[in-house]
């Protein structure tokens, strides 16, 4: 990823975080939820923020098993690592919202369910990329592929099994005064995210240099 867009993307996502909190305090009350149905708008932005992250994750991580690009590896360990720090951000959003509208912290319903297992297995790609050894990075990818492949089954969750969370069909028809503080945050989100991994993967290349020295000074 170019570097050179970092201070770009930092600047516009400031911006967009800057404009957003106006935007959502202007935004009208929900009549049934009140004033907890404004953290709705950091919470799904924070779960697209993590698709994003974890869709990298994957298509990074098939590009290093099957064509062993070093590059996409650095990528996709960076993806990782956002992916984990977005989805964190909904999880605890969410039961914060849960607890004022339905009245409990956490109910093992599919979305939640499959949110927490996606989560649980980031955190297993760190693990096993920190400490699973030789042959680790090739293992971790395979993992990485396996949480892309669960995203479609948390996104069509609420509209297959039984659950309290609103269907997907509910985003696209928000009204004007909903969807414009929703989706100016959701843009924030995405750009802070593209932020991240610029940053992250920049990090990434100069551990790599880093350890190409070592091996150097060790082989003189």
């Amino acid at each position: 990823m170019n570097r050179r867009l970092f201070p770009w993307l930092i600047g516009l996502s400031l911006v967009f975080f800057v404009v957003a909190p106006i935007l959502i305090v202007r935004a009208p009350l929900e009549q049934e939820m009140g004033l907890i149905q404004k953290i709705f708008y950091f919470h799904f932005s924070a779960w697209m923020a993590m698709y994003l992250s974890i869709c990298v994750l994957g298509i990074s991580s098939a590009q290093f098993l099957f064509r062993r690009k070093p590059a996409a590896d650095r990528l996709a360990v960076s993806a990782a690592e956002a992916a984990l720090v977005f989805g964190l951000m909904g999880l605890i959003t969410g039961p914060i919202w849960a607890v004022k509208s339905w009245g409990v912290w956490w109910n093992w319903d599919a979305r939640t369910t499959i949110a927490l297992i996606l989560e649980l297995i980031l955190v297993a790609y760190l693990l096993l990329r920190s400490y699973g050894g030789p042959g680790s990075d090739r293992l971790a990818a395979g993992l990485g592929m396996f949480a892309m492949a669960n995203l479609p089954f948390l996104y069509i969750s609420t509209n297959i099994w039984r659950t309290i969370h609103p269907p997907t069909s509910v985003v696209p028809t928000l009204p004007v005064d909903f969807g414009i503080p929703l989706w100016w945050s959701f843009a924030g989100f995405i750009v802070l995210c593209l932020a991240l991994l610029t940053a992250r993967v920049r990090l990434e290349e100069q551990r790599a240099t880093l350890d190409r020295l070592y091996l150097a000074l060790e082989d003189e």
